[in-house]
Order: structure tokens, then C-alpha cells, then sequence
């Protein structure tokens, strides 16, 4: 049986031959607490067991849901989205395996090609080039640009974002002091960051009801192929805006120096 076909089950009996499970039967098969059972079918991620008489009984499609349930929480879902996942499931031809295909597929392929790295110092040292300088590195690892790995030599330095790092050198080139590039980059990530959500938000929103996995397949792509450069776009005219607007009103002209 498929998995959409297991989680979409609501049996009013036992079928034929099938084994069946009292709640604490089901708590040692799986390895789930009942209370956690319980818990889950007030939340509705779990059906309903089947009754006979004053007794509960539970079947495989509750042990299989329970296994699912646990294989979507360790990939990081709440409850309530595993629960809106299996409501979404119901009626339909798509599988929950087949709209997870889906957002494994939207998360495997990668926005940036940046990604983390560790380095031993002298390659460090090299991508620093001309700017290195005696407590250069311990500016850097404040500001969490680089972070030092244990205390063995030679030194090894793990890079959370070699691309910001690359971009904190170019500033500091132009003269901008490194918590000065800091401050600015915490400013566009808590901006963009908001945008983001924002985004994402309206464009699931904008999927019709009807289309499956391959329809949201396509949303995502339309929007990979055009986000980073509306941002660059966007950003670049918003920072003429704002350019403009601060020498029109006096604010580009340096600090008055204080009388003594």
C-alpha cells in the first residue's frame, strides 16, 4: 500500500485477517507513548482508532502513519504542518512521499554557491592578501566571520560565509572598518530576511488549489530565475532613492566639529 494511501485511510472496521492493537500494543510496537498517541490523534495526525464495544483497536495504517509522523518531525516539520500534510493528501491522487519529493527537491538545489568551509590559517592568511595584519583574525571572529577550530597547530578556521567574508575584505580595502561592515550586513539580512518570508508567503499563496507538485515545482523555479536580480535591481534604485535623498537634505555632509 502507498504511503498516500495509508495516511488517507479511516477504516470504520477492521479488514479481514488484519491484526489489531490496543493502545498499549501499539505504544511497544512502535515505540511511540500512548500518551504521545493520543496526543497526536487530539491533534489530528493520527486517525481515530476503530471500536469494538468498550475497546479501541488500532491496525498497521496507524503503526505505518505513527512511523511517518516520526520520519517528517526528525526532518523538522511541526506537528501542525504534518497534520495539514496529511488533510492536504486526502481525496487526492498525490501521495504525502510525492509532495515530500517536492520539497526535497526545492531545498537540494541551492540559491547561492556559497557555502561554508574550513581553512588552515595560512590559506586564510592568502585570501586576506595585502590587508592582513597583526589582530586581524580575532577582528575577524568577533564580528563571526571566521571561527577557529579546537586549539591544535597548525590552526585550522572554519568560514561560515566565505562570499561575506570576501565582501568584509573589499571594505576593508575601501577603509571601512570591519564592525562598520558588520552592522551594514546585519541590516540587509534582517531587511531581506523579512522579504523573504513575505515573499514565499504570497507566492504559496498564489498557487491555485489544484495543481500538484509539479505546479509548485514551477512556481519555485520562476521564482529562482528572477529573485536575485529583482533584489539587485530593487536594492540598486533604493539606494540611489535614498543617496539622493540624504544629499538633498543635508545628511552627506560630515559631522560639525565640537567647539572646546
Amino acid at each position: 500500500m502507498s504511503i498516500g494511501a495509508l495516511i488517507s485511510a479511516r477504516p470504520e472496521e477492521l479488514p479481514e485477517g488484519t491484526k489489531g492493537y490496543t493502545i498499549d500494543e501499539l505504544a511497544a510496537t512502535t515505540g511511540v507513548p500512548s500518551r504521545t498517541i493520543r496526543f497526536y490523534q487530539a491533534k489530528g495526525a493520527l486517525a481515530p482508532p476503530i471500536r469494538r464495544g468498550r475497546v479501541a483497536y488500532y491496525d498497521d495504517s496507524h503503526a505505518e502513519r505513527l512511523r511517518i509522523v516520526a520520519h517528517l518531525q526528525d526532518r523538522g516539520l511541526s506537528l501542525r504542518a504534518i497534520r495539514d500534510l496529511f488533510q492536504r493528501s486526502e481525496g487526492t491522487d498525490v501521495s504525502v512521499s510525492e509532495w515530500l519529493g517536492v520539497g526535497e527537491k526545492i531545498l537540494d538545489a541551492p540559491w547561492t554557491d556559497d557555502r561554508p568551509r574550513v581553512c588552515t590559517e595560512e590559506e586564510l592568511v592568502q585570501m586576506l592578501g595585502p590587508l592582513m595584519r597583526p589582530g586581524l583574525l580575532a577582528e575577524l571572529g568577533r564580528v563571526a566571520l571566521i571561527r577557529r577550530e579546537g586549539s591544535s597547530l597548525p590552526a585550522t578556521y572554519f568560514l561560515p560565509s566565505p562570499a561575506l567574508l570576501q565582501l568584509a575584505v573589499k571594505l576593508q580595502s575601501a577603509g571601512i572598518q570591519l564592525d562598520t561592515a558588520h552592522v551594514a550586513h546585519e541590516i540587509i539580512r534582517r531587511q531581506l530576511s523579512r522579504a523573504a518570508d513575505e515573499l514565499v508567503e504570497y507566492f504559496v499563496k498564489q498557487i491555485p488549489e489544484n495543481e500538484g507538485p509539479e505546479g509548485v515545482s514551477r512556481a519555485v523555479e520562476a521564482l529562482r530565475s528572477v529573485g536575485a536580480d529583482a533584489v539587485r535591481l530593487v536594492f540598486g534604485q533604493e539606494i540611489e532613492r535614498a543617496l539622493r535623498s540624504a544629499v538633498e537634505h543635508g545628511r552627506m555632509l560630515p559631522p560639525r566639529k565640537k567647539r572646546r
